[in-house]
């Protein structure tokens, strides 16, 4: 049996490993049109802020092995055809028309299963000037190594990232120096919009301009200008001109399918291929996975395009086992996706808050701040939680976390949660691991639950910092609770119009001088005292009382 795989950097040589593993008779080759295999991709950023110190790192095995030709015909009995690109599927014949990049020969591949593995191409604005030189993507190791040349030379002291997604915001935090200044041009309202919900995109923005980073929301980019020799010197937006050297375009990647689509095979409503439980496409005899390929959300059922190097991976290992007869389906998807920059931890699993609105859910959320592992540990670091519940049911929908501390674990278990259809109440009672290094007695994973729970129970009523916000810009009078002790208060003073100090600990004796019987908001760091303050304001018949989700951690960001 031969199977043709066309692509050779995640899910195609996952694909070839698997198959020869299960199937060490299968003649598997690889088809790829550049001459470097089976890379880091996510890497590149790393690479360009000098954490991975070399870029042929991202092309080799943990033990320090380059996957080249040699390694993938030797360890794993694959051929490889490096610079040589699929021309064209002949689905009848069951052939591949290839090319030979380097001499331009010409011939066919027979095979019995062909795997698509085409991956994805960066998106690109209709804009002019966008062929300017010193105008990137970053797809590729060619790119990152043409962009760091260019950096070290030092013929740049200013770049301006178009975009403030996923790859936007690493290379932002990669390249801000006080050498380099960085701008970001988002056209949206905040950044990651396709990750985060407003409230949480605040607290990486406040962080992005704590380290000097120009950050422009709303910000439509309209033409790249250039000088004399054709080097970019300035970005026209709606919001003015940026002097600039270096533009590098980071606003997301389509799926490359345009051999699917002259192979006549059916493509989604994604705009990517179109795939079976099994990663099979409408021709039973062709596979295709990663990058290039859409998937199925586990919530709603609907098709969706989350291009990850981690179901890139997964997707390869489902093929081959298909391949071979094995008959396994490759399950709907969370969507969990993380990022780590400006020394944040950054994710989201599930649907988004505006997600699940639009998809009908009668919908109730939690903010939370916490502590990462308890006080006295030295290295413990706040994380922010948001819960997206059904109201009706208490499923979980979705989840998203940032912060300094460690997010991404508690992320894990909220994504397997969603997996398994898990409520809130059964996130409250999980039995996790407890040290002081490793978390608080009770994780702030789980007070992020108790406090949703607490909240769908109308134990007390809370505040979110952007309803807050809203009541406040529309005049409405809040007397403010701080409980904070006065050292706290005293460092960072609230910027409330009408604000009280009664630290918790005398709050049961010195209730009384509260002065407004109205909307009273008590307020702490994290939330969790005031969480506190509000439950003993109401059992003293404070009925308009409710304390700020998440606390100050979270409302500065918005309020600065």
């Amino acid at each position: 049996m031969r199977v043709v795989i066309i692509g050779g950097v995640a899910t195609g040589p996952k694909v070839a490993a698997r198959l020869k593993r299960i199937m060490p008779q299968a003649d598997v080759v690889i088809v790829e049109q550049g001459k470097v295999l089976s890379y880091g991709a996510c890497g590149l950023p790393l690479y360009l802020g000098n954490l991975v110190p070399r870029i042929e790192d991202l092309m080799t095995t943990s033990a320090g092995i380059l996957r080249d030709t040699s390694y993938f015909a030797d360890r794993k009995g694959v051929t490889v055809l490096s610079e040589t690109r699929a021309i064209a599927i002949d689905r009848a014949q069951k052939t591949v028309h290839i090319r030979d990049l380097s001499n331009g020969a010409e011939r066919d591949l027979v095979y019995d299963f062909l795997v698509l593995a085409t991956g994805a191409k960066p998106s690109l604005p209709t804009i002019p000037g966008i062929e300017s030189q010193n105008v990137f993507t970053l797809r590729h190791p060619s790119d990152a190594e043409k962009l760091k040349a260019l950096i070290q030379a030092k013929q740049v002291k200013h770049v301006t990232v178009i975009g403030a997604g996923f790859i936007g915001l690493e290379i932002a935090d990669a390249l801000a120096s006080p050498r380099l200044k960085v701008t970001v041009c988002e056209s949206q309202s905040h950044v990651l919009p396709r990750l985060l919900d407003l409230e949480m995109a605040r607290v990486v923005e406040s962080k992005m301009r704590s380290r000097s980073i120009d950050l422009r929301l709303g910000c439509q980019v309209k033409a790249i200008e250039c000088d004399a020799e054709g080097k970019v010197n300035r970005v026209v937006t709606a919001q003015g001109q940026i002097e600039t050297e270096l533009v590098i375009i980071a606003i997301g990647v389509k799926p490359e399918v345009e051999l699917a689509c002259q192979a006549g095979l059916a493509i989604g409503s994604t705009g990517a291929i179109q795939v079976n439980d099994f990663m099979q496409t409408d021709d039973p005899f062709i596979y295709a996975g990663g990058d290039c390929a859409e998937q199925i959300n586990l919530i709603t059922g609907q098709a969706v395009y989350i291009p990850l190097a981690s179901t890139a991976n997964k997707q390869g290992r489902v093929i081959a086992d298909n391949i071979t007869g094995r008959k396994v389906e490759f399950p709907s998807i969370c969507g969990t996706s993380v990022l780590q920059a400006f020394d944040l931890n950054i994710g989201r699993t599930g649907l988004s808050e505006n997600e699940a609105r639009k998809f009908g859910y009668d919908v109730i959320t939690s903010l939370s701040s916490g502590l990462d592992s308890m006080h006295y540990y030295p290295m413990h670091a706040a994380v922010t939680i948001k819960l997206i519940a059904d109201a009706r049911s208490g499923r979980l929908l979705g989840a998203q976390v940032c912060g300094m501390g460690e997010g991404i674990k508690r992320l894990d278990v909220l994504a397997t949660a969603i997996r398994f259809g898990a409520r809130v109440e059964d996130i409250s009672g999980l039995d996790l691991g407890y040290a002081p290094s490793f978390a608080t007695a009770i994780d702030v994973l789980i007070h992020a639950a108790n406090t949703l729970e607490n909240k769908s129970h109308g134990v007390v009523n809370s505040i979110t910092p952007l309803d807050l916000l809203k009541r406040l810009q529309q005049g409405e009078e809040i007397q403010f609770v701080d409980v904070r002790e006065k050292d706290e208060v005293k460092a960072n003073p609230l910027n409330f119009p009408k604000v009280i100090v009664i630290p918790l600990g005398e709050l049961r004796k010195r209730y009384r001088e509260i002065p407004y019987e109205g909307a009273v908001v008590t307020v702490c760091e994290l939330g969790i005292r005031a969480y506190d303050a509000a439950c003993i304001l109401k059992s003293h018949g404070f009925k308009g009382v409710c304390f700020l989700e998440a606390g100050t951690s979270v409302w500065k960001t918005l309020s600065s």
